[in-house]
């Protein structure tokens, strides 16, 4: 396959980061008198971080504003992004063989660039990217193919030159419905959909020795 150009999720797809949302949400609720049940966490998965803060207020009706939420679950999240959270297996290997390949490479995300920038440094990936596109710079979220045609659009590509990367459900759904050629990657946390993920998607992969 000649694809031009590559664009991965971040979060469940290139680091191991999913386990450290599911203990923020945890730890958020649990300090108001509630449970972050994994229906909770399932729904969320595809939100980018301001759309989570007005659903996640509304559904337990917090007092706190939106910012406020936004501004705490940051400074949960900065400590393991900027020093703990590490790549999933294969990943640099594979992110290396791509750039030999001169075939560029970018993310979609739904997380704050905020801490991209620093688990990619930390982890010593960041200079292999062309572009890092977030939820914030389109309409709509992950369930709809605007963060991947946006990201494209930056590496003046086609959505059929391009593969897309993502862990999660309504990731594999949004990039299909842009045209893009799908590998759902897998992770502990989508286990739910593991079965539909596989479906949808045009591979599925274990972790990204299967590529190298």
């Amino acid at each position: 396959m000649n694809f031009k150009g590559v664009i991965f999720d971040l979060d469940g797809t290139l680091i191991d980061s999913m386990g450290v949302w599911r203990k923020i949400d945890e730890d958020f609720l649990k300090k108001r008198g509630y449970e972050a049940s994994m229906e909770y966490t399932t729904t969320i998965a595809h939100m980018g971080v301001d759309e989570t803060a007005s659903y996640t207020k509304k559904l337990f009706n917090l007092k706190e504003s939106e910012s406020d939420i936004k501004k705490e679950w940051f400074d949960m999240a900065i400590e393991a992004y900027s020093n703990t959270i590490r790549l999933k297996k294969g990943v640099y290997e594979y992110l290396r063989y791509l750039k030999i390949k001169n075939i560029k490479m970018a993310i979609a995300t739904a997380s704050d660039s905020r801490l991209v920038i620093p688990v990619l440094k930390n982890n010593k990936i960041l200079d292999l990217f062309e572009n890092i596109t977030t939820i914030k710079e389109v309409k709509r979220g992950k369930g709809d193919p605007d963060v991947y045609l946006k990201c494209a659009e930056k590496m003046n590509l086609n959505s059929d030159e391009c593969m897309v990367f993502e862990d999660i459900l309504e990731g594999i759904k949004g990039a299909k419905k842009g045209g893009f050629y799908t590998v759902a990657v897998y992770d502990y946390w989508a286990e739910k959909n593991r079965k539909e993920i596989i479906k949808k998607a045009d591979r599925y992969i274990n972790d990204f020795t299967e590529l190298i």
